[in-house]
């Protein structure tokens, strides 16, 4: 039996990124999120244009898309309640986002250098993206943006490679954290082989 709900969020399962912008002063920004989705080597993000991920993004068109395994769920929590901005908007402030300088520091991971963006890696991540804006789509009545990003280099923990062909994601070794309905979880064990995956 179906029933017609309006759902409070319609968050049905996508992976977590940290997101890493820099900020005016030259210093880092790291921001959670999980509105993302891939296409080839294009990624759309949804955010609200409120923060400063986006502000940063739309002032120098340069991020770190940084995916982290299920092992630092403590990290990205670490994160979720802290904004960039020293202007809390207010909307945040009514759910008790706080304003963290240092947001590396205060999550407990660490900034290494990217080759060719700005925004430091988080090192323990075991995806990390480099990645330039392509363009900034205005999305549900203007209040968030769709951002369209191209990644520019990819980087990938050889522990989760498969292999034999090193260019494949071992995806029984790949442990992406997800999030579903504002609720952080892991994947569980494979259901079915796909006759897809034998066409890549």
């Amino acid at each position: 039996m179906h029933q017609v709900i309006t759902p409070k969020i319609m968050y049905f399962g996508t992976p977590v990124v940290l997101i890493s912008t820099q900020n005016p002063d030259g210093s880092p920004n790291l921001a959670p999120m999980s509105s993302a989705w891939w296409i080839n080597e294009s990624c759309m993000l949804g955010m609200s244009k409120q923060s400063q991920t986006v502000r940063n993004l739309q002032r120098t068109g340069e991020c770190v898309l940084n995916l982290p395994d299920d092992s630092l769920v403590g990290a990205v929590d670490r994160l979720a309640l802290t904004t960039g901005r020293e202007d809390v908007p207010e909307y945040k402030a009514k759910i008790g986002c706080v304003y963290v300088s240092d947001k590396f520091k205060h999550a407990g991971l660490t900034p290494v250098a990217s080759q060719l963006v700005a925004p430091p890696r988080v090192l323990e991540c075991p995806v990390q993206l480099e990645a330039k804006l392509e363009k900034l789509h205005d999305f549900d009545h203007g209040g968030i943006a769709a951002l369209e990003v191209k990644i520019v280099r990819a980087y990938f923990d050889e522990a989760i490679l498969n292999d034999q062909k090193r260019h494949y994601v071992d995806t029984d070794k790949w442990r992406p954290l997800i999030m579903s309905f504002c609720e952080f979880y892991g994947l569980g064990e494979q259901v079915h082989g796909s006759r897809l995956a034998k066409v890549f």
